[in-house]
């Protein structure tokens, strides 16, 4: 069988070998001239492998590794020289030596985008499609991809979640679609797939496990049109993600170091030093005052700290043979949090082989990316305990118990009861670290057919590891787990697995006849997760157990069968149809499939005749769109499965004088199915003084129906209070547009400036089960205390807030304790005078970047805002009433600076006081470069000083008007980063 394999290894380079000559032997004819030359690229660099053919004839050759080429042709031919990715030249043979210098197709390479199973040209498109190069992704210190991306694309809204290192993003596409189903897009890497979610150790951060510095691009399909291709997962659009191949001739080296320092901004607004004293000394109780100390405590600055973080990427691309471009990259990046003990560690490595055989018929892709992330935890607890701890005592108590960090003691000298723990003892006597691995591969297979080149095979092999582990200690020191002598949870290994096959056959044909071209696509996938998590137990210090967590094993499956056309007459009328068959485990057999169609059409206005003969406007298109897609993850595997959980130590029933393990039935609706919407598109793309200004207009509608939502059960029906099941329906709406324009563009100056705004909003249509039921509020959202303060209601907006309408004293204007407005005019003030004020979603997003270039400099900046987003300042009220002064006899506490404004004594909950207008204009990023090109002739060196959250302009009072759900309530703080960047291009 060895020696089969490596008989056919040695016949196929032999072959390949003999490919590139073979035009040359059939050549070798009386009265012919033999040409010689050297074919180059735009930086004199030799091309390997351009094609260079005698015009009219099957007589040609390819390049050898310098360039290089010789061939026998008929005197007076006319030579054709081509390479992809560069404009074909045709010279004459009048010359027995040449130098041809090829110069690059810069607009067939930025109009090709990548869509679903395949590409396409932009001018080609009918949906709502954007794609951002690397050329436009936003710089400086990036942990994520996602990141490489925010405020650069209308209908797309991306939220860091905290300022941690270690925080994820949430990501949404036109708002998303569901409710209680996920909201998050399909990412798809290289084709690949990827599941949604984390896993042990990365939970909210996942995509971080791969290198922003390995991607090329980044597609966004938001309508139906662009994502029904990909069926049940496509409701929230989809992101494609594309990474850097080998594609030059010449070996290349790039290195690129970031190196930056992140410092604090706004904190919580809590009373001053002065302003606590003054507060106690005045309005506290004679206990009070007596636990006033005689230190001027700044909590803060013990817990936080300036935070270096190091980016360091090096790669090599090029050809190592004719026809295989190779790219292998590492990178290593390392951030410390603000917050002290709190860090990211990451190291990854990739390699890409795009080999080509047979003229190219043949093409294979080899993508590996693997990658290693160590986090080190926070205890993000420490932010409420330095926003609320007693400025006046110190940090250390002088003595070795708790391990000498000052304490709140009962009279028994152990902590007290619902006391405010030491901040910076929460962070140092906890150890609480994880480490990731993970691997993504694909393989992929192209051929096209030697005997119809119109038509294209396609394979692909793709494969996702993730292995998650880690542990989180306390010291039994510690204060916080005092009583039970500190705690000990070791988690893992978790284990994902994801595989993925895909076969597609691609038939692309002009037919001159017709003036028509015809491009179809037909495939089918198989993808299967896997997710096995063993069983675990948190411990005290002593390894005694506390509390038994049991083993999960999570799997499903997904078949699909999809069809593509993309029909375009005369360049001018196009036409794009596809359908797709779903069958996802996940659901009953009965319910099992699903079909997803769409269509689109699009009309280039600016190719026809009489828009021929005017210089203004250089592109015209129209596009409408209609699809169908689907929705089935973040709602479980099993839900439709009688599904029985036997009880864990502790939670046994007694019969007699034993114990028995029991088993507990969970709700379940052996009919849940497919959660389906239906959208409609319409849209403009133009451009103006041969595209030097361009952009596009979209509106679109969402209808989501059969929502998949938890909602409470009818009584008697099940063992749990909630149940997840088809529901109601979900109506939304937007209007994008975009605009991209270059002022100025002159020999050595040029300005070029782009803007997005979104205008959207959801609307909750019906949340009965029984179609027809009675209208509830059906409380949501983050809670405080018990109490939630958003409502989802039909008729409305979803997640609006659900509070009083607070009452005012007409001298003072300052809000009157426990006064609100009787809506309801019944003159009883409960639940009933509840009523929807606000929303946390925005009604409009924007974002605005320019960059202006001026020789070897660059200034570049970019900007993002929202208009009518409200926020819940959870810190303020929570901390803004004289009562949260003293939790306990034994410590005083720091209040809200709101407390000045309002004097509650007691907390005012479900107030609209503290629901506020969060709208901002933030300014992301500032980036000033210079590029001294060639140095010491071997290198080029580029420098660049960049500043990220430079400044937000807000009339929210909290630490930052963009929070996960509306809710401030002990918010990480994001830090304000300075880079500087050196890369070198070898």
């Amino acid at each position: 069988m060895k020696g089969n394999i490596k008989f056919f290894l040695k016949v196929l380079l032999l072959s390949v070998i003999c490919a590139g000559n073979t035009f040359t032997i059939l050549a070798q004819q009386a009265g012919n001239v033999i040409i010689t030359g050297t074919v180059l690229d735009e930086n004199n660099e030799p091309l390997i492998g351009a094609s260079v053919l005698a015009v009219g004839t099957k007589t040609g050759t390819i390049t050898d590794f310098d360039g290089k080429f010789t061939l026998e042709v008929p005197k007076g031919s006319n030579i054709q020289f081509s390479y992809i990715g560069y404009n074909t030249q045709v010279l004459s043979s009048d010359r027995k030596t040449m130098s041809v210098k090829l110069v690059p197709d810069t607009q067939m390479l930025s109009d090709v985008v990548v869509i679903g199973y395949g590409t396409q040209r932009k001018s080609d498109l009918t949906g709502s499609v954007t794609n951002v190069s690397s050329e436009d992704f936003n710089t400086g210190l990036v942990s994520s991809p996602e990141q490489l991306i925010n405020g650069k694309i209308s209908g797309v809204q991306i939220m860091s979640n905290s300022g941690s290192p270690t925080a994820g993003s949430t990501i949404r596409v036109r708002g998303g679609a569901s409710l209680n189903a996920s909201n998050d897009p399909l990412i798809v890497l290289d084709g690949v797939p990827l599941e949604q979610g984390g896993i042990s150790g990365n939970d909210g951060n996942f995509l971080s496990l791969i290198n922003p510095n390995d991607i090329e691009s980044m597609t966004i399909l938001k309508d139906a049109s662009s994502t029904a291709i990909y069926g049940s997962r496509a409701s929230n659009g989809v992101i494609i993600i594309t990474t850097k191949k080998g594609t030059s001739d010449k070996l290349k080296v790039t290195f690129s170091t970031t190196n930056s320092i992140q410092t604090r901004t706004r904190m919580a607004d809590m009373l001053s030093y002065d302003e606590f004293v003054n507060v106690v000394k005045t309005q506290g109780t004679a206990a009070q005052q007596a636990l006033l100390g005689s230190e001027r405590t700044d909590w803060n600055g013990y817990i936080y700290h300036n935070a270096f973080g190091t980016d360091n990427n090096l790669s090599l691309s090029g050809k190592v043979l004719p026809n295989l471009p190779v790219r292998v990259s590492v990178g290593y990046y390392n951030q410390d949090g603000l917050l002290k003990t709190d860090n990211a560690n990451r190291v990854t490595g990739s390699l890409s082989l795009s080999p080509s055989f047979f003229d190219d018929h043949l093409k294979f892709n080899i993508n590996a990316k693997a990658s290693m992330n160590k986090n080190q935890f926070a205890n993000t607890s420490a932010i409420w305990g330095a926003s609320t701890m007693n400025p006046t005592i110190p940090v250390y108590s002088g003595n070795d118990a708790f391990g000498g960090y000052t304490e709140g003691l009962a009279s028994d000298g152990k902590p007290v009861t619902g006391g405010v723990l030491n901040p910076l003892g929460l962070l140092e006597q906890r150890d609480a670290h994880s480490k990731v691995i993970r691997f993504i591969g694909n393989f992929d297979v192209d051929y096209r057919m030697h005997f119809l080149p119109e038509l294209k095979l396609h394979a692909t092999l793709g494969y996702d590891y993730a292995q998650g582990e880690g542990s989180d200690y306390v010291n039994p020191e510690a204060a916080q787990y005092y009583t039970t002598g500190g705690y000990y949870y070791p988690y893992g290994p978790q284990k994902n697995e994801n595989r993925l096959l895909t076969i597609y056959a691609n038939y692309n044909k002009m037919v001159e006849s017709l003036n028509s071209s015809f491009d179809a696509t037909v495939g089918y996938d198989y993808q299967y997760w896997k997710s096995v998590n063993p069983a675990s137990a948190s411990m005290n210090a002593a390894g005694e157990i506390q509390t038994s967590y049991k083993a999960t094993d999570e799997r499903h499956v997904l078949l699909s069968y999809y069809g593509r056309l993309n029909y375009s007459f005369g360049s001018k009328y196009m036409l794009t149809a596809t359908v797709r068959r779903d069958a996802t485990s996940r659901f009953a057999k009965e319910q099992r499939w699903g079909t997803f169609p769409s269509v689109a059409l699009g009309w280039r206005i600016s190719e026809e005749e009489f828009m021929k003969n005017q210089n203004v406007l250089s592109t015209l298109k129209l596009r409408a769109s209609y699809g169908v897609t689907g929705q089935q993850d973040g709602i479980g595997n099993y839900n439709y499965l009688p599904v029985y959980t036997l009880s864990q130590d502790g939670a046994q029933a007694i019969m007699g004088d034993e114990y028995i393990y029991t088993y507990r039935p969970e709700s379940y609706v052996s009919d849940l199915k497919w959660e389906t919407t239906t959208s409609w598109n319409y849209g403009f793309d133009f451009g103006f003084l041969e595209d030097r200004i361009t952009g596009s207009f979209d509106y679109y509608t969402r209808q989501t129906k059969d929502l998949i939502a938890t909602v409470p059960a009818a009584a008697g029906s099940t063992f749990d209070k909630t149940i997840t099941t088809n529901v109601g329906n979900v109506d939304s709406q937007g209007i994008e547009f975009s605009l991209n324009a270059t002022p100025i563009k002159t020999k050595d100056f040029s300005w070029d400036i782009s803007f997005n705004m979104t205008w959207q909003k959801m609307k909750v249509k019906n949340l009965s089960i029984v179609e027809g039921g009675e209208v509830t509020n059906t409380p949501v959202g983050p809670s405080i205390d018990g109490y939630q303060f958003q409502t989802l209601t039909e008729g409305y907006e979803p997640y609006m807030f659900y509070v009083y309408k607070q009452l005012y004293d007409e001298k003072t204007g300052k809000p009157i304790e426990g006064a609100y407005a009787d809506l309801n005019k019944d003159g009883v003030i409960n639940s009933d005078d509840l009523y929807r004020y606000h929303s946390p979603a925005p009604d409009y997003i924007m974002g605005l970047s320019t960059s202006l270039n001026w020789k070897n400099w660059n200034l570049g900046m970019s900007f993002r805002a929202n208009i009518g987003n409200y926020v819940y300042n959870g810190m303020a009220m929570n901390t803004g009433a004289m009562e949260t002064m003293s939790y306990n006899a034994a410590q005083l506490n720091n209040l809200s600076a709101s407390y000045l404004e309002t004097g509650f004594q007691t907390r005012q909950h479900l107030s609209d006081y503290y629901v506020e207008n969060a709208s901002f204009l933030k300014m992301d990023n500032l980036t000033l470069g210079y590029n001294f090109g060639k140095i010491f002739n071997t290198c080029n060196l580029n420098v660049s000083a960049m500043v990220q959250n430079v400044f937000c302009i807000t009339k929210y009072s909290g630490v930052d008007p963009e929070v996960p759900n509306g809710m401030d309530n002990t918010f990480y703080p994001r830090p304000r980063t300075f880079s500087l960047n050196i890369g070198l291009n070898f």
